[in-house]
């Protein structure tokens, strides 16, 4: 017999909606399957869904459409390594090819379509360093490269009509994720521009000017310690700053309508989005009335800035992509706040979940950091609880459908996730305060908030469990490590367990932001890393650890797993390794279902005090 809670993990469901940029209003919709990814074509002026059942290669989760909508660019790596060549698709899966096949395999930080051109830009990683090129989409044309770097240089975008590109770039303050936003010919290569906000407060790019021959780019900026948007014309070198003083927080900027008039944005307060629209003409700015959720998710370190993100339709109209914890992503259409309706193209199950609440915690120095939380539906605390921490760390957990979370509550146990220092979207001191001694104030917030947890009622002191993937999954095994009585169990995924093994075993990308993180290269902060590293606590480690682990993850690669491992299990501790092919992301419902399985299977074993197999 089915167990209930298995309806999380087996209905379909969306992860993005990303409208191409070439004419008319053609959107890839990336949905969740049982064996990964796969695509459907929504032609939203026709009203038609199109599934793409042909293409089954590449990164599918980051793939955008060319800007006639007949192919897709996507990365193709070695299963998952997040390391190989980006390739064009035709929607039906018979041609595919190679656009760089010159270069040597790269990791992608960045790739962007022209809206009127067969061009694109993608910004690449290897040993030499960063570097942006761009491509004909046809084929037609060798690549070009148009900027280079030793420093990390991320998130390259092109104009409308190709003849601009814009990349964000550090080598004004190198070693500091702080980014200038760089504009160049891609002609010539030329540098037309460069804006800075100084050392302090970083530039990002968001697109260019949807118009034609419009050379304007819409921005994120941070001169007040918190993101705003900006449009910044660099033939000009003049700006349009939504200042919004009366705002509390991130506005975080998300899309510019056809029209050039509107910019799209979030803001973001204590966890909370608030969908808000600012027209350029008059300055004002505008919060929409809409339901609770979220409308976008960052990403940090990959092909795109957000996982997915509400955005503008043709004509102008705002597509809203929404979601909350107990309800997947669907399409709201926006028409007047008596005229929001739901898209065909994502219909929202009804799979009864629990939703979340959002709170506020101190940790230690008095900083506020941010909790979601449930107790599950009809129960009264304190009862078990699973204390859930994101990767990156300059990711978040924002109020998004969330499978495991659902499952944990519909078996009884309680859930949290903690948006610790070092998650985004709640200003530049808060992202950057994990520097530099890596992990210390993470697991302050993780002590502040498991200790709110108790005094409220909702959890069991003695039945506490730690999860997390990636960083995450560092900040579980490290906790487990270093808090050894707080925690009953650490279940991590893809963990970082030993940053100096891990350096050498890394994509170059991920080398950087090692570098980043630490401050220095390896040989130059070794105490740094070994305090930070879970595998120099192994003997103070009381509680059990299991570890999900991929054959192919260049980010937290598996040989310092390995090591790890070996050292818990000298140490006397108890330690479960299971391994799948693949890299960094797990991909597909199937998997997803067996992992949460595998989960409540151990945490079932340690609250009846039975060994970990």
């Amino acid at each position: 017999m089915t167990a209930k809670w298995h309806r999380f993990f087996t209905t379909e469901r969306p992860l993005a909606v990303r409208r191409g940029r070439g004419p008319g209003d053609r959107s890839l919709v990336v949905v969740e399957g049982d064996d990964g990814p796969r695509l459907t074509l929504w032609d939203a002026e026709r009203d038609t869904i199109r599934p793409l059942d042909g293409i089954t290669e590449g990164d599918l989760v980051q793939a955008i459409l060319t800007c006639d909508g007949e192919h897709i660019l996507s990365l193709h790596d070695d299963n998952g390594s997040e390391v190989g060549h980006v390739h064009a698709t035709s929607l039906d899966g018979h041609a595919d090819y190679d656009l760089t096949p010159e270069l040597p395999p790269y990791t992608l930080r960045g790739i962007d379509v022209a809206g009127r051109a067969d061009r694109a830009v993608i910004t690449c990683v290897t040993d030499d360093g960063f570097s942006l090129w761009m491509l004909s989409t046809d084929g037609s044309a060798a690549p070009a490269k148009l900027f280079q770097s030793p420093h990390e240089t991320w998130n390259g975008l092109i104009s409308t009509d190709g003849s601009r590109a814009c990349v964000d770039t550090t080598d004004h303050n190198p070693g500091i994720r702080r980014f200038a936003v760089t504009v160049v010919d891609t002609a010539t290569g030329a540098v037309l521009g460069c804006l800075t906000d100084g050392p302090e407060a970083p530039v990002r790019g968001v697109r260019f000017s949807p118009g034609s021959g419009d050379a304007r780019v819409l921005l994120s900026t941070e001169r007040t310690g918190y993101a705003r948007p900006c449009v910044w014309d660099p033939a000009q070198n003049t700006r349009i700053d939504i200042d919004a003083p009366h705002l509390q927080g991130d506005l975080v900027p998300l899309d510019w309508s056809d029209d050039t008039t509107r910019v799209l944005a979030v803001h973001v307060a204590d966890g909370i989005h608030r969908v808000m629209e600012a027209d350029l003409l008059t300055g004002t700015l505008r919060e929409l009335e809409l339901p609770a959720g979220a409308y976008f998710e960052p990403n940090v370190a990959d092909a795109h800035c957000h996982q997915w993100a509400s955005h503008y339709g043709a004509g102008g109209s705002v597509r809203l992509l929404h979601q909350r914890f107990d309800s997947p992503l669907s399409v709201l259409h926006f028409n007047g706040p008596e005229a929001v309706h739901q898209s065909h193209v994502t219909p929202r199950p009804d799979l009864d979940g629990v939703r979340l609440t959002s709170s506020t915690v101190r940790s230690a120095d008095g900083t506020s950091v941010q909790l979601w939380w449930a107790l599950p539906r009809d129960t009264q605390g304190p009862v078990p609880l699973v204390l859930s921490l994101h990767g990156g760390p300059n990711l978040v957990t924002v109020d998004r459908y969330d499978p495991p979370a659902q499952a944990w509550l519909d078996n009884g146990v309680a859930y949290a996730a903690l948006n610790y220092r070092g998650s985004v979207t709640f200003g530049r001191r808060f992202r950057e305060g994990f520097r530099p001694a890596i992990g210390d104030r993470e697991l302050e917030d993780i002590e502040a908030a498991v200790r709110w947890l108790i005094s409220e009622g909702i959890a069991d002191p003695d039945h506490l469990f730690i999860t997390g993937s990636s960083y995450g999954g560092f900040l579980s095994l490290l906790a487990v490590g270093r808090l050894p009585q707080m925690f009953a169990g650490a279940l991590a995924h893809v963990p970082m367990a030993d940053w100096l093994a891990g350096y050498e075993d890394q994509n170059p990308a991920q080398q950087a932001a090692w570098e980043m993180f630490f401050g220095a290269k390896p040989e130059d902060c070794r105490e740094r890393a070994i305090r930070a590293s879970p595998i120099s606590y192994v003997s103070d480690v009381v509680a059990p650890v299991w570890i999900s682990q991929a054959t192919h993850d260049t980010r937290t690669a598996p040989g310092q797993v390995r090591r790890y491992e070996e050292a818990l299990r000298a140490a006397g501790g108890t330690v479960v390794v299971d391994w799948y092919s693949g890299g960094h992301e797990t991909c597909g419902l199937t998997k997803a279902l067996g992992e949460q399985s595998r989960m409540l299977e151990l945490v079932d074993a340690a609250l009846h005090q039975r060994p970990w197999r």
